[in-house]
């Protein structure tokens, strides 16, 4: 007779893995457990291929996962690992007797000859491992679906959030010891110097990667301005670097412009075409022959762009987790904050500064879960527009929610004196502020702040490095625009940077 299937209405959140189904057992392969771990005391070669495959979690049997916990400390500590080695760890780790002694170890190693075939075993006990995974949290998933207390988006979000985890093969540690920690760090140092310096993503401007060493793995950074300043132009000329020079994969959630606008813009910035000739289509042979070639680059470019709008925080997690997955992005940029819901089931109240809070609390969540920075626009308020002499931005004229500063890692600001018809900048030299800009980091958790110029041409949006050279494709010599024009210009980093046209003289 088939098992009757019942739901134990009481369990919570139980770390036993239960069935569904009474009686039958949870998916395992305690016989390969002990082939593996007997060739793994006998051939150094199996210690290399399991050791990257299982963690001591992936054992069903508890002695098990006690003795490759052992096997573990000695291969991170460069130990010899042989069943002397392993019996003499488990009796520090005080788990020997807990195992079954010195006996049960001297059987592992006699039921198995050599360690072949270790890494495909290895994957065996992975693959139950992740099944019994799937059990216990849709189990759980069951249990909290059947709460009418539930908030229905939190646990979707939840849901979606454990079963990622199991598709990267990584569920979840609570905690994680010293010993390992700090092996971790050594290997990310050791990565660094590989890197000359730069440990983050490269954004481009080479004043900001000195301050920053690129953008940083969990890392929420926040960058606001007033409207007008130039904030999506920044973010895009940003994007393109990374995406294009650095090949990095990128995610653009854009709130307020549409994917083919932002995508004209990245065009225009490539082929140094206005965005009013693509517009109306009105091109001439030599500059249909340049938007053809120039495209090629942002054609292949890992940019991947949503204008979804009134994106909630459930929404942008579940797409990022996927994209993440998928194509193994970098970055995520959100343009912008103020745009974003909180979703769930609105018990907000109306209470916008809280809803704020919210997303920023899970936009640096969404970061650390990914590992990978996030950078979200921000709107300042117009305290600004109301000081009497500098207009250059403070932590406290972020809008909405002092939340956004405790949440993020890095703020910065955008600020552009000439908007305000100021001619001259603040400082010693009294140096003429027009064509330029300045990137303001007021707050780097893990660095310094710096107030840092860029060049800025508003007649195309652009905003550069203030010691490279650009020239738009319009005001090329005339004796280059003829047909051997594509053959005679140099690459597209060297003329057009990350240039890009507005519609418009005043950017966003």
């Amino acid at each position: 007779m088939e098992p009757e299937k019942v739901l134990n209405p009481n369990y919570k959140n139980s770390q036993n893995i239960i069935s569904l189904e009474k009686g039958k057992i949870p998916p395992q392969a305690v016989d390969l457990e002990e082939a593996v771990l007997g060739a793994m005391m006998i051939d150094k070669k199996g210690v290399d291929e399991a050791i990257d495959i299982l963690k001591p979690d992936a054992f069903y049997k508890d002695a098990h996962k006690h003795i490759y916990d052992a096997i573990e400390m000695l291969f991170k500590a460069s130990q010899p690992i042989d069943i002397l080695t392993v019996s003499t760890q488990l009796r520090k780790n005080g788990k020997l007797e807990l195992v079954g002694g010195d006996f049960y170890l001297i059987n592992l190693t006699q039921k198995i000859a050599s360690s072949a075939h270790i890494e495909f075993h290895s994957r065996i006990i992975l693959q139950k491992f992740i099944q019994r995974s799937l059990i216990k949290i849709s189990s759980e998933i069951i249990e909290d679906a059947y709460d009418e207390s539930s908030d229905i988006f939190e646990l979707l979000d939840q849901a979606e959030s454990k079963l990622y985890d199991v598709t990267q093969g990584n569920i979840k540690k609570s905690t994680e010891t010293a010993q390992s920690l700090v092996a971790q760090a050594k290997k990310r140092i050791e990565e660094i110097g590989k890197r000359e310096g730069l440990s983050g993503l490269p954004t481009g401007f080479h004043k900001l990667d000195g301050l920053t060493s690129g953008w940083q793995p969990s890392d929420l950074i926040i960058i606001a301005a007033r409207p007008g300043m130039g904030k999506t132009a920044f973010v895009l000329s940003m994007a393109r670097n990374i995406a294009i020079d650095a090949n990095r994969g990128v995610a653009f959630f854009s709130l307020e412009m549409s994917s083919v606008q932002l995508i004209t813009r990245l065009i225009s910035s490539e082929t140094g075409l206005s965005s009013e000739k693509l517009r109306t289509g009105k091109l001439e042979q030599h500059e249909w022959e340049q938007l053809n070639v120039k495209v090629k680059d942002l054609e292949k470019a890992p940019l991947f762009i949503d204008d979804s709008p009134s994106l909630s925080i459930f929404d942008l997690r579940a797409k990022a987790r996927r994209l993440k997955s998928q194509y193994d992005i970098q970055l995520i940029v959100i343009d912008y904050l103020q745009l974003m819901t909180a979703g769930g089931n609105g018990k907000g109240g109306g209470n916008r500064e809280q809803e704020i809070s919210t997303i920023s609390r899970n936009l640096k969540g969404l970061a650390k879960e990914l590992n990978i920075p996030v950078i979200a626009l921000s709107q300042l308020s117009r305290a600004v527009e109301t000081r009497g002499s500098s207009k250059r931005p403070l932590l406290s004229d972020l809008r909405e929610s002092g939340a956004i500063e405790q949440d993020a890692d890095i703020v910065s600001f955008i600020y552009r004196p000439e908007y305000y018809k100021i001619d001259v900048w603040d400082d010693d030299e009294q140096s003429p502020t027009e064509g330029q800009a300045e990137f303001i980091v007021a707050k780097h958790r893990n660095g310094g702040l710096d107030n840092i110029r860029l060049k800025f041409l508003g007649k195309f949006g652009k905003f550069d490095n203030l010691d490279d050279a650009f020239m738009p494709f319009d005001e090329f010599p005339s004796s280059m625009n003829d047909r051997n024009l594509t053959n005679d210009l140099p690459p597209s980093d060297q003329i057009f940077g990350s240039s890009f046209s507005d519609d418009s003289d005043v950017p966003f």
